[in-house]
């Protein structure tokens, strides 16, 4: 059942949101469109407490909502709601460290990330978040404070962007080029401010961090080790062979699913991967002997996707083994 005191006290809070105001752009559309994205994500299961991390699902939800909604010539910048909604009574902020606390604004996606743990929101809140009931209500109270004339587009517009928005970059990362895909990585980092491609690449990067699992069946290729939970939470990593930082390539073929002490070695270039799909360990490691050593491992075939095109190039595996590789 609905708690209808605290419902009302959270749409009075909702209300009166602080909001910076611009002499010809009007007040900033920031805080209610961060709050819609986190009630379609507690909605969608994807929050699953009153603690709100800073996510690539968030800000995707943040920058489609935007699309959907912002008329006016607002800069979308997810950073600046996440760090001032400190300023209402029912969103707090951990740091992760006691001088972050005292700075006074944050407007990169960087900035936040390197600074605060997550948002903490009343439990109460959260509460009603999660009942079905109430989080529509609060929704449609939200569109009528600040965006009355065009709630309807949002009910359509904002699932419809967001799915378009996702599903173009997975379109990208699957069917693409290692060249077609650094092209367009490049003309994004050209057109767009440094704020916004920060916030792209977060998006990307999680986007990744999703689709390489889900190809490899949730298993690690090597040690083809597979948990599976009732919650949601992912135990195998998504490794590029050539480190984004490097290579600017988040395409499938640039991917393998490892569990999170073979990337390490990966990374490090304690065990490679040949052109034909066998791992070898760098003779540098030495071991005890214990069941999870990654000694083990050496002249396995790795588990590969089911379909071809979503091997990995063989072209980077060899690129790792000649760079990364410790002999």
């Amino acid at each position: 059942m609905t708690n209808q005191s605290a419902l009302n006290k959270y749409c009075n809070d909702f209300k009166k949101l602080n909001r910076s105001s611009h002499k010809i752009l009007g007040k900033a559309p920031h805080k209610p469109i961060l709050l819609l994205s986190v009630l379609q994500l507690i909605r969608k299961g994807e929050i699953t407490s009153n603690r709100i991390f800073i996510t690539p699902e968030l800000v995707l939800a943040f920058k489609s909502n935007w699309q959907a909604l912002v008329t006016t010539l607002h800069t979308c910048n997810f950073a600046l709601p996440f760090f001032h909604l400190k300023s209402e009574p029912f969103w707090q902020l951990t740091f992760l460290s006691k001088g972050a606390s005292s700075i006074k604004s944050m407007s990169t996606l960087n900035s936040v990330k390197d600074n605060i743990a997550f948002a903490e929101i009343d439990q109460a809140l959260f509460l009603l978040m999660v009942d079905e009931v109430a989080n529509a209500y609060l929704e449609k109270m939200l569109l009528e404070q600040y965006f009355p004339t065009i709630t309807d587009r949002y009910v359509v517009e904002a699932p419809k962007l967001q799915y378009a928005l996702e599903f173009e970059i997975k379109n990208q990362m699957v069917n693409d080029t290692k060249e077609e895909y650094q092209t367009k990585i490049q003309t994004l980092e050209n057109q767009l401010t440094e704020e916004e491609f920060e916030e792209e690449r977060f998006i990307r990067g999680g986007i990744f961090k999703k689709e390489i699992p889900r190809l490899y069946n949730h298993q690690c290729c090597i040690s083809e080790m597979k948990i599976e939970t009732t919650i949601n939470a992912q135990l195998v990593d998504a490794c590029h062979i050539i480190p984004f930082s490097f290579s600017n390539d988040d395409t499938i073929s640039n991917g393998i699913c490892l569990s999170p002490n073979l990337h390490r070695a990966y990374d490090r270039g304690l065990l490679t991967i040949t052109e034909d799909y066998i791992v070898r360990i760098s003779p540098t490691v030495k071991e005890t002997q214990s069941p999870y050593g990654i000694m083990q491992f050496a002249g396995k075939r790795i588990a590969l996707p089911q379909e071809y095109k979503h091997y990995p190039s063989v072209q980077n595996l060899s690129w790792h083994r000649k760079e990364k590789f410790v002999m």
